[in-house]
Parts: structure tokens; C-alpha cells; sequence
């Protein structure tokens, strides 16, 4: 039974237990959460079945992916890279607009964003450029113009709509680069062009983005767009198009850079509503915590079980718990590292530090957001936070994270 058991999980098993440990944390922290939810569809089980389905059909998917022998992903990038600019494309068209951004796709019944594919595709074929272009001095000149030219065309497209999602891609296939010994004189001009266009960007954001009503301004796009659809829009828009989100960008750099202190009495609670409660939450938590299940702040928080539920881990598992669950993310990139390091082939080795990095980045942004070292982004903790196929998709993510363990384990067993 045990071999039986054995053969079904190959792969590192720390991994297994890292991944293991952030779907049982999700489980029980988005059960907790999920209070709105509950109450507004007056169905207490419904929102936590169809979370803990998606788990399920999760786990089953990095099962059957880690028993797919890592030199097979590479067959599968160029189609992966036309579909991934086909949806790109397509959500930006005619796609349905969700928190006031045109982000999903419903194809057949199912929602899912056209982002997500993107950003493992983009690792992918990175990973494999940087392999085939590897010299004893490091990377070819050639790799960076390859990397460089999708990448900016697949941040572009998603950028209009998610910024925050663009500037995490961009960071992964930057570190992928240095990892992958790109010339440094390339990544040098990089970093100068990507700072021209950063300034560039946060003038327009600045110039165009004009709002009358600050009520969204410390929102994620989900409850902005709520109140957008109760209260009627109050936002002044100079510049329309793919402008339409200077608005919300350029509140939140506002807000994020605004450090004047507030009494207590005079603190807005709704105008600062998100950070607000977060910090509320998270000032209540103490060293271990109210509990499982005894939170206040999630019938108060719309995306507690989605962009603020680390706030909600703090309050209810303490500062303990939540660094626990920092701890699992680091567990992850250090084991990644080192099975990287055991890698024979180049190709592996960059796909499972670009795949982790993605994974764990993700997860530090939502972090910061909620105890306020970040502005407010709108990314959810990945394995933790409510989804459906985003959270397929990163258990896809384990599973060839997984696969790559399995071949690395092996040749080093063959020494």
C-alpha cells in the first residue's frame, strides 16, 4: 500500500509537503473567510465546496503533471505561446469585463484569465531559450532580443488591464535572465529603458488618471467596482481607452505614498476601507492569534478569502502562523534552488527556478499589500487564496515543478 502510495507522489517531498500544507491552509482560512459570500448567497457550504472542489481537481492535475517527463514541456511551448497571444488578444476585445478591467475569458462555461497561461508560458519559453543559447561564459547576446520581444508583447497586453500582473512578470523573466547569465551590459540597458518607461508610464498615470470621489482609492477592483455599480461613477477620466485604469493606479500611489498620521477619531474608515480593516485585523491578531474561525474583520473585508486573506491569516493564526505560512514559500524556493543545482540539463534547471520564483514573488507581493508595505495590487496568495482555474493553474505549476524533481532525483541517483 505504501509503494503503491509512493509511486502515485513521486518527487521531492518537502515540496509535497509544502504543497500539501498551503492547500490544507487554504482550505480552512477561505472556509473562515468566506463569511460575505455565505451571506449574501444564503448558502453556508456552497462558496467552501466549490473552493475545496477546485483544490481537489488541483492536486489531481500536479499529480498527473509531475509523471510527465520534463523534456516534454519543451514540445509544447509554441503552441502554448500562439494560444497564450490569441487570448491576450482576445480578452482585450471581447472579453468580460470583471472589477471594471477587462481580464476573463468564459469559453464553454468556464471563466478563467488569458494572465495566467501567459505568465507560465513565458517561463517556459524562457527557460528554454536561455538553455539552448548557453555558452561556457554564460548566455548568448542573441537570447536577450528572443526573451526580450514576446516578453514586452505579452506585458504590454496584460498590462493595460493589470499592471501589477505585467510588473510581476517582468521580475521573473528579469531574475530568470540573471540567473541564465544574460550579459550584464544587456541587463544594464534594460533596467535604464525599463526605468525611462516607468517614469514615462507614472507621468501618464499621474497627468491622465483623475478622480473627483477617493472612495476606491484603497480598494481592490472587486469592491471599487461594487461601490462603482451601487453609488454610480464618480471618476473623472481624462484619458479614455487604455487610460481607463490611470485612475485607480494613480489612487493607490497616492494613498501608499501618503505617510501623515491620523488620530484614531479622525481616521476614515470608509474611505480607507480595505487597508483599513486589514490593519485593524492584523493589529488585533497578537502572537498566536484568535483562532481558526473567530475572525471580526472578515465580515468586514469583501476579498478577505481572495487579495487580503494573509490579513485574515495574521488575525486568526497570529504573527506565528502567518510566518509560518511566509516560511512554506521560502521552503519552496530554497528546494527549487537546490534541486536546480542538481539539474544535468540547463533546460530543467531554469524552468523550476522561473515556475517557484513565480509562485513565491506572487505570494511577497500579497503579503506586503496587506500588512501596507505595497500598494494595494489585487493579487491573491497563490495556494492559499479562493480561485478556480488560477488555482488549477498554479497547482499545474507545482506539478512541473514536481516533474523536474523527479528527473533531477534521478540522475543524481545515478552517480
Amino acid at each position: 500500500m505504501n509503494k503503491k502510495i509512493g509511486n502515485l507522489f513521486k518527487g521531492d517531498k518537502v515540496i509535497w509537503m509544502v504543497f500539501f500544507l498551503l492547500c490544507m491552509i487554504s482550505i480552512v482560512e477561505v472556509f473562515s473567510a468566506s463569511s460575505n459570500l455565505t451571506y449574501k448567497t444564503q448558502n453556508y457550504m456552497g462558496p467552501i465546496i466549490y473552493h475545496t472542489v477546485m483544490i481537489v481537481i488541483g492536486v489531481v492535475a500536479a499529480v498527473v503533471t509531475h509523471h510527465v517527463p520534463c523534456r516534454y514541456f519543451k514540445l509544447i511551448t509554441f503552441p502554448l505561446l500562439v494560444v497564450s497571444a490569441i487570448l491576450l488578444l482576445w480578452v482585450l476585445i471581447g472579453g468580460e469585463s470583471i472589477n471594471g478591467a477587462n481580464r476573463v475569458i468564459s469559453l464553454a462555461g468556464i471563466t478563467f484569465q488569458p494572465s495566467e497561461i501567459a505568465k507560465g508560458t513565458l517561463v517556459l519559453y524562457t527557460a528554454q531559450i536561455l538553455s539552448a543559447t548557453q555558452r561556457e561564459d554564460g548566455a548568448d547576446r542573441k537570447a536577450f532580443m528572443w526573451i526580450i520581444i514576446p516578453l514586452f508583447f505579452a506585458a504590454f497586453l496584460i498590462g493595460i488591464e493589470n499592471l501589477s500582473t505585467a510588473a510581476l512578470l517582468f521580475a521573473v523573466i528579469f531574475l530568470m535572465m540573471f540567473i541564465g547569465r544574460v550579459p550584464m551590459s544587456q541587463m544594464g540597458r534594460l533596467v535604464g529603458g525599463l526605468a525611462i518607461l516607468g517614469a514615462i508610464g507614472l507621468l501618464l498615470i499621474m497627468t491622465l488618471g483623475s478622480v473627483e470621489d477617493k472612495t476606491e482609492e484603497t480598494l481592490t477592483e472587486s469592491v471599487a467596482a461594487t461601490k462603482t455599480a451601487a453609488d454610480g461613477d464618480k471618476s473623472s477620466i481624462k484619458g479614455g481607452g487604455i487610460f481607463h485604469r490611470f485612475a485607480t493606479q494613480r489612487n493607490r500611489i497616492l494613498k501608499f505614498l501618503d505617510h501623515k498620521d491620523v488620530p484614531p477619531e479622525e481616521y476614515d474608515i470608509e474611505e480607507n476601507f480595505q487597508v483599513g480593516h486589514a490593519n485593524i485585523a492584523i493589529a488585533s491578531s497578537g502572537l498566536i492569534g484568535k483562532g481558526p474561525g473567530n475572525s471580526l474583520e472578515r465580515d468586514y473585508l469583501p476579498q478577505a478569502f481572495s487579495d487580503f486573506i494573509y490579513a485574515i491569516i495574521i488575525e486568526e493564526m497570529g504573527i506565528i502562523g502567518a510566518a509560518v505560512v511566509a516560511f512554506l514559500y521560502i521552503v519552496l524556493l530554497y528546494r527549487a534552488a537546490r534541486i536546480a543545482s542538481r539539474c544535468e540539463n540547463n533546460f530543467p534547471a531554469f524552468l523550476i527556478m522561473g515556475l517557484s520564483l513565480l509562485l513565491v514573488i506572487q505570494a511577497t507581493f500579497n503579503m506586503m499589500v496587506a500588512v501596507g508595505l505595497a500598494p494595494v495590487t489585487g493579487q491573491p496568495l497563490p495556494l492559499i487564496s479562493k480561485g478556480g482555474t488560477s488555482t488549477i493553474i498554479n497547482c499545474v505549476y507545482i506539478g512541473v515543478i514536481l516533474s523536474v524533481s523527479r528527473s533531477a532525483k534521478m540522475k543524481t541517483s545515478k552517480i
